[in-house]
């Protein structure tokens, strides 16, 4: 899915649960954010300047509905779009 797809989707918060993990992913790494994988499935993104780090890992294909929410607050604070 094209990253405004995703991030339009999120930003929604129609369908928290019902987000692709690796299209998850390429919204954040198109947004500008670094990764990191760590042990087993978390990866952790940092944004530019920003102290806050957000830990995503999959549940299957799907990213967790909680961690869409709290990437979708850290936008709403930061003001980031697309």
């Amino acid at each position: 899915m094209k990253p405004k797809k995703t991030y339009d989707k999120i930003m929604s918060g129609d369908s928290d649960n019902n987000i692709n993990f690796a299209d998850l992913q390429h919204l954040l790494d198109h947004m500008g954010f670094q990764h990191k994988k760590t042990n087993g499935d978390h990866f952790l993104y940092f944004y530019k300047n920003c102290p806050e780090i957000i830990n995503i890992q999959p549940i299957g294909s799907k990213a967790k509905g909680y961690q869409i929410k709290q990437i979708r607050n850290f936008i709403n604070k930061n003001k980031l779009t697309v």
